[in-house]
């Protein structure tokens, strides 16, 4: 005779969720802001990794790709394909580089800066969401513990790792899924 496990139902009749580790719940949360921020950016027709571009030469107009390609994580030939996308749409230019004619420095352009503005509105909503369970002080020190976290772990702040995995997933860079 084979036996069957069952889940050990709770009063609702419901299944109890198994028990997990603070690094299961830091990837759940994580999995379900990363597909939050891709549906909303879907509307405004970005990609998560076309976001971070653009966030990144907010902070830091003038960056050359060499250097962005560096601090990303990325080859620089996948690089260039996201850049062309966002040349494309207007939302970056390259320009020759003063100090070496073989380099190029990236700026947002006008309309760049308005969905980098776009992103941010983004971005509020969707930590509002994220956090509406916890109070403003909760927020501050889970901010403040996952920023000590990303220090200690040495992951480059302001970055998504999934750039390092561009190189890998070749056909999704252009149009594809990737955070």
């Amino acid at each position: 005779m084979i036996k069957t496990l069952h889940a050990n139902p709770n009063r609702e009749g419901k299944p109890k969720p198994p028990l997990v580790g603070g690094a299961f719940l830091v990837l759940q949360v994580g999995a379900h802001a990363a597909d939050g921020f891709a549906e909303r950016l879907a509307v405004l027709k970005l990609k998560p990794h076309h976001a971070g571009i653009l966030r990144m030469l907010g902070t830091n107009p003038g960056l050359t790709q060499r250097t962005l390609s560096e601090l990303l994580g990325v080859f620089p030939s996948q690089l260039v394909l996201l850049l062309d996308s966002l040349e494309e749409q207007k939302l970056i230019e390259r320009r020759n580089s003063p100090e070496d004619r073989r380099s190029y420095r990236l700026h947002l352009t006008q309309r760049g800066r308005g969905a980098l503005a776009q992103i941010g509105h983004v971005t509020r909503e969707l930590e509002d969401d994220l956090f509406a369970a916890l109070s403003e002080r909760e927020v501050r020190i889970l901010r403040e513990l996952l920023t000590r976290i990303v220090k200690q772990q040495q992951i480059t702040p302001g970055v998504h790792p999934a750039y390092q995995q561009l190189g890998r997933r070749k056909t999704e860079i252009a149009g594809g899924s990737c955070p």
